[in-house]
């Protein structure tokens, strides 16, 4: 599989896919643009971010806001209130556990079921 291909199929902003699995977890690609995101955590899950091109601003809550740029991974652990944006577009990847909430208990106009987020 090449990552990047699997991008082409993605067509809404902050609508992540589900490409494959791991044991329990998701590999899942998106891309963000804008400030969608609303801040929220993952009560027993962590949640691993790649930057596969682009970049991206990580904001976790009380802390400062992290900048990644292509090639940069970042875990957020659970119960950590986070949210991402991106100025441009960004493709992310994202390693989850199947048990992973979009935008765990948080609802937006964003948030997306397990089945929304199948390739």
């Amino acid at each position: 599989m090449n990552l990047k291909d699997k991008f082409s199929n993605v067509e809404q902003y902050f609508s992540p896919k589900i490409i494959d699995e791991v044991n329990d977890q998701y590999i899942k690609v998106a891309k963000i643009k804008g400030q969608e995101v609303p801040w929220h955590n993952h009560e027993n899950e962590d949640e691993l971010f790649y930057i596969v091109d682009g970049e991206l601003l990580m904001e976790i809550e009380n802390e400062p806001a992290v900048a990644m740029k292509k090639g940069d991974l970042f875990v957020v652990k659970k119960g950590v209130n986070h949210r991402v944006s991106s100025v441009e577009e960004c493709l992310i990847m994202l390693i989850e556990s199947k048990t992973t909430e979009h935008t765990g208990k948080v609802k937006s106009n964003i948030t997306k079921s397990i089945e929304e987020q199948t390739y």
